[in-house]
């Protein structure tokens, strides 16, 4: 695929009349706020540490083996 040469610099962009002012580079786009996120249940914690220690146990059998 053959490329376009290059031409310079790109123009500068200048805000349109009547519009909100353009965001900085890297900035993003606002949205609507996030609403908070629930606490962790005690369920939540005992099955956290479960899977964890099934994983430990399954790695020690394996190491030992």
């Amino acid at each position: 695929m053959r490329e376009r040469p290059h031409d310079g610099p790109l123009p500068p962009a200048y805000p349109v009349p009547g519009t909100r002012p353009p965001h900085p580079d890297g900035d993003r786009v606002t949205g609507p706020p996030r609403p908070a996120r629930a606490p962790v249940t005690r369920r939540q914690y005992v099955y956290g540490l479960v899977v964890a220690l099934v994983v430990l146990v399954l790695l020690v059998a394996g190491i030992l083996r």
